[in-house]
């Protein structure tokens, strides 16, 4: 200590911060989900309590609820609970800069002075008095670099610096200061306050011991009362400091409230500590200080200097900690994944509805060079749900265009593809609740023989009951006719339908309109359900079927067939330019997205430019087209709107209502017999009214047979 004659300049334990883990994990979703760009001061609360370690002393804590909750606009001090003996609570303010530039350019001086001036001020105004926990304000600044997970941060404890300093007269330990009688009773009056509700928390107080050595424990408010009286009274206030020389910090402030509100010029204090969660009055000092008070402090407007800025190994510097190595690798890489979705909230689109992608039931038919691409993009756009269904297995020419493929899925003989692609999945993101289903998809115009029949009716309950369970489906497989019972079941259970399918250098993807029926089978997902405005209120039953949005077999005149009969290699396989994938795979998840955020949901209208009357162009996603169809060769792409057919073999209300009536022998009939979907649907008669016509087809027949070849190559394996 500083020597000044015979006495020393009083000097205290400067308070020391420390912050846990879920403070930073609580700031971090609080800055992305709802903080986003705005860097406004937020109200947060400190804890502390007295020294109760010979050794060591306590440190001011942030915890997670010392920020405010995501939900609420109220401060954390405000909904923290009042009573708790272990934590004082203590208010503060912090401010979390968007840059690190901008973290080491804030003016500190200033901060700290306004900090120190909302304690002047409620020591003016009397507040001080009503809650002395405001005389340890605190201030925090920070940068939370959300990539790295590493955190800048720096804390100050403003103190009002008195001027002159107060001179320490004496200072022992408090069991040197009483009688034996007075030390019991001041013991039992601190353990009666730190155990009672309404006071633990107080920080600040004093004690009055009368004559009979009878300790009470009053507020500050009560001081004026007891003026007059011939009682002993000294100041006391939490410590939380363990050294047997030095006050802690809240003393300083404490002392300007004394000076400036009372004007003593002798101060005696007692540094109050535990042992076990009880008063120790032999760790406990009381001490004198002289103080004077300083010219103009009656002035309110005369706000003093202020220090305060926590010291980092004894400079000036502020702290920086990364979380990145000790937290779990899954909740690493959910907080990663996540990242650029709720960047995108913060200016690009607010609107951005993340609980329903990640809620969303999406099924895959089709682990190919599709449905691998597909299910990354809905992964990047946080679908978290993902089933995938095929049959077939992982070969060597699949790897290189199939991205959740490699070399060892193609070895022994090559193992089933959803059983790669889900490892894959969950290699790329832990997180993902990812299935697959080996499984082939039953196909008119692949007759059965009756053996067979009872596994195919097996593989049609199991499509049946995986399209029910599921919020989206997609259909990616290799052929025409084994999109063709997803495609009734789809309509039938009226779930968002998108086809994604692939030519040399074309492509084709597009959403499936609104079944064409009332469907008790609801749309299961509440999300999806609040996002399709008033579901409840629109009729699925649609009379005029030109009004309704087409499927994947609306334009056909004929029903689907087998398609890969009598066909050589290079017709069986997928020839493609390899970036036709990833172009048709993102636009398939994009228009899925679409879908979700349109007020309409499913039975949305098609739209082909901004210029929509339809007026939904002002969406934050934009249009939302029925089909895309895209050229590399022109490096083109146009959307078409393609209305329903009431003679289609997949999705018309003749065709559902059917399926619905007959069940299974229906599908049955339906595969066996080729011609039979052409004569239900009057597709037999419609070709019959055209023959009857005696005209010449031949200038027309280039162009036809040009067009069903582009749609016959639009397929995928």
């Amino acid at each position: 200590m500083a020597e000044q004659g015979n006495r020393s300049l009083l000097q205290f334990a400067p308070f020391q911060s420390a912050v846990d883990e879920g403070f930073w994990h609580r700031l971090c979703s609080l800055k992305l989900n709802k903080l986003g760009i705005d860097d406004s001061p937020i109200p947060i609360t400190g804890f502390y309590a007295p020294c109760s370690h010979s050794q060591v002393s306590n440190h001011l804590t942030l915890l997670a609820e010392s920020l405010p909750d995501e939900s609420s606009e109220q401060s954390a001090l405000t909904a923290t609970s009042q009573g708790n003996r272990n934590r004082c609570s203590v208010p503060g303010i912090l401010y979390n800069t968007n840059t690190v530039e901008s973290f080491y350019s804030l003016d500190k001086m200033s901060l700290l002075k306004e900090e120190a001036k909302k304690i002047w001020e409620d020591i003016h105004t009397g507040k001080a008095m009503e809650d002395s926990s405001v005389l340890s304000r605190f201030l925090l600044i920070s940068f939370a670099d959300l990539k790295k997970w590493s955190f800048h941060y720096w804390f100050a404890f403003p103190a009002l610096l008195l001027d002159p300093p107060a001179t320490l007269v004496d200072l022992r330990p408090a069991l040197q200061c009483f009688s034996t009688e007075e030390a019991e009773s001041i013991s039992a009056a601190c353990n009666a306050w730190r155990n009672s509700s309404s006071t633990a928390d107080i920080p600040f107080f004093f004690i009055s011991v009368d004559a009979n050595s009878n300790a009470t424990i009053k507020h500050l408010k009560d001081w004026e009362t007891c003026q007059g009286d011939s009682n002993k009274l000294l100041f006391g206030f939490y410590d939380p400091c363990h050294l047997p020389n030095n006050p802690g910090w809240p003393l300083r402030n404490f002392l300007a409230l004394i000076c400036s509100r009372w004007e003593l010029n002798s101060v005696r204090f007692l540094c109050y500590r535990e042992n076990r969660g009880f008063a120790d009055l032999g760790s406990s000092l009381v001490g004198e200080a002289l103080i004077a008070v300083p010219q103009g402090w009656k002035d309110r407007q005369c706000v003093p200097n202020a220090v305060g800025w926590e010291l980092n190994r004894g400079r000036k510097l502020p702290r920086c900690i990364s979380l990145a190595r000790s937290m779990d690798p899954t909740r690493l890489a959910i907080s990663a994944a996540d990242l650029n979705l709720k960047l995108m909230r913060w200016r690009a689109l607010p609107s951005l509805n993340l609980n329903i992608l990640s809620e969303l039931k999406c099924l895959l038919l089709g682990a190919g060079t599709l449905g691998c691409q597909v299910a990354r993009m809905l992964m990047a756009w946080g679908v978290r749900k993902i089933t995938l269904l095929d049959n077939g297995k992982v070969a060597m020419s699949n790897p290189l265009r199939q991205s959740l493929y490699t070399l060892d899925d193609c070895l022994n003989g090559g193992e089933f593809k959803t059983t790669a692609a889900v490892r894959s999945l969950q290699r790329i993101f832990p997180a993902v609740e990812a299935e697959g289903v080996v499984m082939a998809i039953p196909m008119p115009g692949h007759p059965v023989s009756s053996q067979e029949e009872p596994g195919v009716l097996d593989d049609c309950k199991r499509l049946h009951d995986l399209i029910d369970s599921h919020d989206v489906v997609f259909l990616l497989t290799d052929t025409r006719e084994s999109r063709w019972l997803p495609s009734l079941l789809c309509a039938n259970f009226n779930k968002i339908t998108i086809t994604a399918a692939l030519g040399f250098d074309s492509f084709l993807v597009m959403r499936h309109g609104a079944g064409p029926l009332s469907s008790d089978h609801a749309l299961k997902n509440e999300a999806v359900h609040a996002l399709s405005a008033d579901l409840g209120n629109l009729d699925l039953v649609d009379n005029d079927e030109r009004q309704r949005l087409g499927c994947y077999f609306c334009n056909d005149v004929v029903a689907p067939i087998d398609s890969t009969a009598n066909r050589t290699l290079d017709q069986q396989c997928t020839v493609t330019r390899p970036g036709l994938a990833p172009i048709a795979s993102a636009l398939a998840a994009e228009l899925l997205v679409g879908v979700l955020h349109h007020p309409h949901g499913i039975f949305a209208e098609g739209e082909i430019s901004s210029s929509s009357t339809t007026g939904n162009s002002e969406l934050p996603l934009g249009i939302l087209p029925h089909q895309i169809r895209g050229s590399l060769s022109q490096f083109s792409q146009m959307m078409l709107v393609g209305q329903s057919s009431n003679s289609c073999t997949a999705c018309c209300s003749t065709v559902v209502s059917e399926y619905r009536k007959r069940g299974m022998e229906f599908i049955l009939q339906a595969i066996n017999h080729p011609t039979y979907l052409e004569d239900l649907t009057g597709l037999t008669e419609l070709m019959k009214s055209a023959n009857s016509y005696s005209l010449d087809w031949d200038a027309e027949s280039d162009a036809d047979a040009d067009a069903a070849d582009d749609d016959d190559d639009c397929v995928e394996i």
